[in-house]
């Protein structure tokens, strides 16, 4: 990919931006090419390097329908803020290799594991219609791909345009082990909007001087909140400001004139992020694969999970911009470069930076001006979140049912486990001497270890979990008030929550003030799903069912829940499976913030779950 040969063979990177038109080169590029050119070994090689990435591309034409990839899990050493660090990626890249595809298009990804950890692979956002094996979350749709197994995920995209993304779904291995999904528009039709002149693609991540597996397993033995990470990154890199970062700083490139499509995507483990570029806007056009209505903004907010397109136009004086991207967070205090909570826990209150060249710029080894640095929202920005969230619109009017077969009221949030007597105090070093946890309607989400949830459903196999999760908390409570501290300690299950193929399904998404109310993107794995209203507060029906909007509400497979506040959503259950719904800051799925649905099949064969794949893993 160039992506990779950027990263490890700035040459070679060079030569594939000449031999392909539409990958142009900025001033300070093509006076670097020129002098290669000069070589003849260099010539030759454009030449060779030309007929070998033309060669598959001649293949591909024939049969543009399934793509085929194969991802191994393997470590490598990646160095980030003057440290070396050794990490699980896939075929040796950090990020991992972008998957483009068309809607319509099937994907068959073997995944081959090289590496020292259990691991799966989600496709996150795709729908996965019958095919939830390819689903990929550990335990629920699959037993793990151990060391040394493989595993081939197999599914179609129909019916989704825009930007997706698949990471790891083990651990904390998606801190590294992640890349983006583009599904363009199907053969013979068009964007909704006029073709960009390029496009482009921004992981959002984070990075921590340390083995995320051990960062996690150490929170999960103290019963304390996680290590925060030391940086932010965009495309894997920190950016400027960033120590022994400077030199990998990733470059975006437009012309002036241009219309570039910008795909953003929240790969980050537990923070949400502000994202803007200084002295542009953005024309957001696409959120979760889905189109919306445009609508104008300085500044993207995405909760962990979370994709946006956007617009920008190369409509400022050719020269260099930063793009920045900084933490939401819903704490009361900074301390330094950190923000301690009100859990005690601290979060990553630095920026991560790239750089949006114009062509006509002065080459930057000649140009001794930094890049213009954009106006970010203070980190607990509240009132910039809620307006940007408002702007979502679907691009036509949608057929929302109208009815609910199922209506379902779920409190999100994190609790206090009182520390078991048999612990010591290192194992207890929760806020007073207790260990975090999390629930929803008050029970703490525990996979199981011997059998996935889809599997043991399908098998019959009792005693792996049941289907008595609540369509209500168990208490009925001041939400987002001063909760008694009686209601801080959920019991822990593995329950789900069983649905008819084909019922409308209404949820409420209550957050709670229990330890502290935050903002929860909230993901439900084989569906997308119509996001009715937001608000603050306690949801009461009697007010704040005559807020839905039931005309072109916003279609998203993540719904970042107010802090404080509620989100409602809506959809049709017509995906037979096992669904896991969670908490996409990992550290509080860890804490056991999930549920799932259990779908039944249709009466006809289309609305039945098809058979498990012969190479479907064993635990």
């Amino acid at each position: 990919s160039p992506t990779f040969l950027k990263l490890q063979y700035p040459s070679l990177y060079l030569h594939h931006r000449l031999i392909f038109p539409t990958e142009e080169l900025t001033a300070c590029e093509l006076e670097t090419t020129m002098e290669l050119l000069k070589q003849p070994h260099h010539c030759f090689l454009v030449f060779l390097f030309g007929l070998v990435l033309l060669f598959p591309a001649a293949l591909s034409w024939k049969d543009a329908v399934t793509h085929v990839h194969q991802f191994v899990i393997q470590e490598a050493s990646v160095k980030r803020l003057c440290k070396t660090q050794h990490v699980m990626t896939v075929n040796g890249m950090y990020p991992g290799p972008t998957l483009e595809i068309k809607n319509g298009d099937t994907l068959s990804v073997k995944v081959i594991n090289k590496g020292k950890y259990n691991i799966t692979i989600h496709w996150h956002g795709v729908r996965q219609m019958r095919t939830g094996w390819a689903d990929g979350p550990e335990f629920v749709t699959q037993c793990p791909i151990r060391p040394g197994g493989s595993y081939t995920y197999r599914f179609t995209v129909r019916g989704q345009e825009g930007t997706l993304w698949w990471h790891a779904h083990s651990t904390w291995l998606r801190a590294t082990v992640y890349g983006a999904l583009l599904i363009q528009p199907r053969e013979g039709t068009n964007f909704p909007f006029a073709k960009p002149n390029r496009q482009s693609t921004l992981l959002l991540g984070e990075w921590w001087n340390a083995n995320p597996v051990d960062v996690v397993r150490e929170a999960t033995r103290t019963g304390a909140a996680p290590n925060i990470s030391d940086a932010y990154t965009i495309n894997g890199q920190p950016g400027d400001l960033y120590n022994c970062s400077k030199q990998d700083t990733v470059v975006v490139p437009i012309s002036s004139g241009e219309t570039n499509l910008l795909r953003v995507v929240n790969s980050a483990m537990n923070q949400p992020l502000f994202f803007t570029i200084a002295n542009h806007k953005f024309t957001v056009v696409g959120a979760d694969a889905s189109y919306v209505k445009p609508f104008t903004t300085s500044v993207l907010m995405l909760g962990p999970g979370q994709t946006t397109d956007v617009l920008i136009s190369g409509d400022q004086t050719p020269g260099r911009y930063y793009m920045a991207a900084r933490a939401y967070q819903t704490a009361p205090t900074t301390r330094g470069t950190t923000a301690a909570s009100a859990q005690n826990a601290a979060f990553d209150n630095s920026t991560a930076t790239a750089i949006l060249e114009y062509k006509a710029a002065p080459c930057p080894a000649k140009k001794q001006s930094n890049p213009i640095m954009p106006i970010l929202p203070a980190f607990n920005d509240t009132a910039a979140v809620t307006a940007f969230s408002a702007s979502f619109r679907s691009l036509k009017e949608v057929n929302i049912p109208k009815e609910i077969d199922e209506d379902l009221f779920v409190t999100v949030g994190l609790g206090l486990n009182d520390c078991p007597p048999e612990f010591g105090s290192d194992r207890c070093q929760g806020p007073n001497g207790t260990r975090f946890t999390s629930s929803m309607n008050n029970v703490s989400f525990v996979l199981p270890q011997t059998t996935s949830l889809l599997q043991a459903y399908q098998t019959d196999t009792p005693g792996v979990f049941t289907t008595d999760f609540p369509d209500r908390p168990p208490v009925r409570f001041d939400y987002t008030g001063n909760v008694d501290r009686s209601l801080w300690q959920p019991i822990q299950g593995t329950k789900v929550y069983r649905l008819e193929y084909g019922s409308r399904v209404q949820v409420v998404l209550q957050d709670t003030s229990i330890v502290t109310a935050e903002n929860h993107p909230i993901h439900l794995h084989g569906y997308d799903f119509y996001i009715l209203a937001e608000g603050f507060g306690n949801f009461d029906p009697d007010v704040d069912t005559g807020k839905f909007n039931l005309v072109d509400p916003p279609l998203r497979n993540t719904a970042a829940v107010p802090a404080g506040g509620w989100a409602v959503i809506r959809f049709v259950a017509d995906n037979p499976g096992m669904w896991i719904m969670h908490c996409h800051l990992d550290v509080h799925i860890s804490w056991g913030l999930a549920m799932a649905f259990l779908v039944e099949d249709g009466n006809e064969v289309m609305q039945t779950l098809e058979a498990p794949p012969l190479d479907l893993p064993v635990c």
